[in-house]
């Protein structure tokens, strides 16, 4: 497996990113084509293109929706677990001041850099690409969503 970085992070589901969406694409095209093209069948290939449309944009938020929002909770019980082992101290207090964005770029700072990281985004206001790309030594995240 790749080393995991700032620079090659990013995942894909390949059914999903590469397979759905331009399949879907295609039939929005091909419809909009159908739509502009066939002034007598106006109303139907108009219907079938919003209906495509509404598919992709559905499975795209509730894809996003509940995963994300699953994958943000674990993020946050991760990253107070591990404060909270390697300080002594709860992450509770500091939260208000991090973001969810904040608190998982975090999760990918080893825990020699975990606590002072906290401390610096926080008091830097750090965003979450400059905190990932703050971070010295990777720790990779391979089973993220």
């Amino acid at each position: 497996m790749t080393k995991q970085n700032f620079a090659n992070h990013v995942r894909y589901y390949s059914v999903h990113h590469f397979i759905f969406y331009p399949l879907l694409l295609i039939a929005i095209t091909a419809s909009a084509f159908a739509f502009a093209n066939h002034p007598e069948q106006k109303k139907i290939w108009g219907a079938i293109t919003v209906i495509f449309f509404f598919i992709g944009w559905t499975s795209f938020m509730l894809r996003q929706h509940y995963a994300l929002g699953n994958q943000d909770r674990i993020v946050r019980l991760e990253l107070r677990f591990r404060y909270y082992v390697l300080t002594g101290k709860r992450l509770e207090p500091l939260e208000s001041n991090l973001s969810i964005r904040q608190m998982a770029a975090l999760r990918f700072a080893p825990d020699e850099e975990l606590p002072a990281m906290v401390e610096r985004a926080i008091k830097e206001n750090l965003s979450a690409p400059q905190i990932k790309k703050s971070i010295v030594h990777w720790l990779p995240d391979h089973m993220r969503v």
